[in-house]
């Protein structure tokens, strides 16, 4: 059994609000996170122990792959990010969002809407994702579809998730996320 990645409480986090650009809506409500060295993934199995980490704290149907290289957003769920191994380049807020550099044990929260999308990678790089409870089965949208009126309302009314993926319960995330 792989033993879960560890939280880091001394996590530096960042938080970013842009403004809707390039068929994205990002959140006008809640910021996207981005949490630095959050988490030290296990040796033995780095993708499972972010992975097992998530489950613990509510997130279910947890993946381990890379992001879409193209800008995309979920509508209908919140999702954490969580780098298992390796690096990658990726944009926060659509084409005129925000580029990062992301290595492992660096997380990601993203509110229903915030764009995403990978510009490159290292060949090792292996990131997780996982949902809240109520959420798993999310849309995935392509920036270039836009949306409209409805689908901000949807957004709007998507419920904040009750425990924190990276630090469990209330934790530094979720805090964030609700504005301290």
């Amino acid at each position: 059994m792989t033993s879960h990645a560890t939280p880091n409480p001394a996590a530096k986090l960042l938080a970013f609000r842009i403004p809707a650009n390039g068929g994205t809506p990002n959140n006008a409500r809640h910021p996207a996170i981005v949490a630095r060295a959050a988490i030290q993934p296990s040796a033995d199995d780095p993708g499972d122990s972010v992975r097992s980490l998530f489950e613990a704290n509510g997130w279910t149907r947890a993946w381990t792959w890379q992001v879409f290289r193209h800008h995309h957003f979920h509508p209908d769920a919140f999702e954490v990010l969580g780098v298992a191994t390796g690096s990658a380049v990726l944009v926060i807020g659509g084409e005129a969002g925000r580029k990062l550099v992301v290595e492992p044990g660096d997380v990601l929260l993203l509110p229903p809407g915030w764009g995403h999308c990978m510009l490159s990678c290292s060949p090792d790089f292996a990131i997780c994702g996982a949902y809240p409870p109520g959420q798993e089965d999310y849309t995935v949208r392509r920036a270039s579809e836009g949306y409209g009126e409805a689908m901000l309302a949807e957004i709007a009314a998507v419920k904040l998730p009750e425990m924190d993926p990276a630090f469990g319960g209330r934790g530094r995330l979720m805090a964030e996320i609700a504005g301290g």
